[in-house]
């Protein structure tokens, strides 16, 4: 069984995930990390001077893209990719092997870059300085809006951005499918953390195979940390999918 965690980069979701690894005892722990974007954050956690220096020679919208993502970390009290650390040290701790199972996103992001036509190249750029004075209100609103409609959000992504969902979201969904696929040969109990936009399209990739999981939702493990935050009792609702 593949469980299917979606998260999303920016919020608290440490006591919430805990519960589910506690919960389902896993064979084998996965994060949507490669072994570079993982090395990065450690950097971040133990030399911040030496992370910061590190990102000038990163290229500039990928920089500025990851600005937007930590700025709204901050306003959360998380670093950017705190979860998958949350993950990663759970399985550490538990002896519990962890698998990074993400392509190598600074190089699928400069041969996205390349291949991008410059009317998306402008878009992206417009989006990406616009996202700087983004606030937390705007942020959960189309958070909302995801959640209801996520297949009209992917469809607008694919027709402003063709070039983005094509490389950074449908690429990715099968590199990841493949690796669960290989590891679900192996381990019985397979939890897996992954952007939250991921789930769909992983889902339906994992369907197509035949190969059994369930999902939990970012709004399911948001509402179970803010459960925790008032002290109240509360429980998780999963999403089982139907395989055949």
């Amino acid at each position: 069984m593949i469980t299917l965690i979606g998260t999303g980069h920016i919020f608290d979701l440490s006591t919430a995930l805990i519960n589910i690894f506690d919960e389902k005892t896993p064979d084998v722990i996965c994060v949507e990390l490669d072994r570079q974007r993982y090395n990065a954050i450690m950097m971040r956690q133990s030399n911040p001077k030496a992370y910061e220096e590190s990102k000038k020679n990163l290229p500039f919208i990928y920089r500025l893209l990851a600005r937007f993502q930590e700025s709204m970390a901050s306003e959360y009290g998380v670093n950017a990719g705190d979860e998958m650390m949350t993950a990663i040290n759970y399985a550490q701790s538990h002896g519990l092997p962890a698998e990074f199972i993400d392509m190598n996103a600074q190089h699928l992001f400069i041969k996205m870059w390349k291949s991008m036509p410059f009317s998306e190249k402008f878009r992206l750029l417009l989006s990406g300085f616009g996202g700087l004075f983004v606030s937390k209100k705007r942020v959960e609103k189309e958070l909302k809006n995801l959640q209801n409609d996520f297949d009209v959000y992917i469809e607008e992504i694919g027709k402003k951005f063709p070039t983005i969902k094509t490389t950074l979201i449908d690429k990715r969904n099968d590199y990841m499918v493949n690796r669960l696929a290989s590891l679900n040969e192996n381990y019985e109990k397979i939890i897996t953390c992954i952007g939250d936009g991921h789930v769909p399209g992983i889902s339906k990739i994992l369907k197509s195979k035949d190969i059994e999981f369930e999902t939990i939702r970012l709004s399911e493990l948001r509402n179970q940390e803010n459960k925790d935050a008032d002290s109240t009792s509360g429980h998780f609702s999963i999403n089982y999918s139907d395989y055949k």
